[in-house]
């Protein structure tokens, strides 16, 4: 079974929504949750902010914490996900900033540096940095597999704790 049709039956299951915020994976796990039938009961809405006023704007990230840590950081990509999560009025969201390439950002940070944030119903997050190799493709592929991986294993998590 794919992983997104494994998280939309668990959200499904407790009637739990999610949003996205993507910058690296250009919405490519909104992408791959909507090819699920049926995902509007649980999928509210994603967010592309590939730009730093996209982050502030539509999510809130305070933009002194992008000049103070990067676009590409843990803290960016908590606020991201807190941000979509508030924003959408969800139980769950998901994340995700980071450098696909082919060249580094003015940062110096290198290609295939990720941050993946996800939030859950209790207010709490868990960020993970990844650092993937390949193409942009590839890079952005693994970042969604991994955000998916994260996702999943946090739903389960909260489901146990409460």
């Amino acid at each position: 079974m794919k992983i997104e049709r494994e998280i939309g039956i668990l959200l499904r299951e407790k009637g739990q929504t999610l949003a996205a915020a993507e910058s690296c994976t250009g919405g490519l796990i909104a992408h791959r949750i909507t090819n699920i039938p049926g995902s509007s009961d649980y999928f509210e809405r994603g967010y592309v902010v590939y730009s730093n006023k996209a982050k502030t704007e539509l999510l809130g990230v305070d933009p002194r914490l992008i000049r103070r840590h990067g676009a590409v950081s843990p803290e960016v990509a908590r606020a991201m996900a807190e941000g979509a999560r508030r924003a959408a009025g969800t139980d769950y969201s998901v994340g995700v900033t980071g450098i696909a390439g082919p060249t580094r950002d003015r940062s110096a940070k290198p290609v295939g540096l990720v941050f993946i944030a996800v939030c859950g119903p209790r207010g709490k997050a868990r960020v993970e940095k990844c650092n993937f190799k390949g193409t942009r493709l590839q890079i952005k592929n693994e970042s969604a597999d991994r955000a998916f991986e994260m996702l999943r294993k946090f739903v389960k998590r909260e489901r146990m704790s409460s």
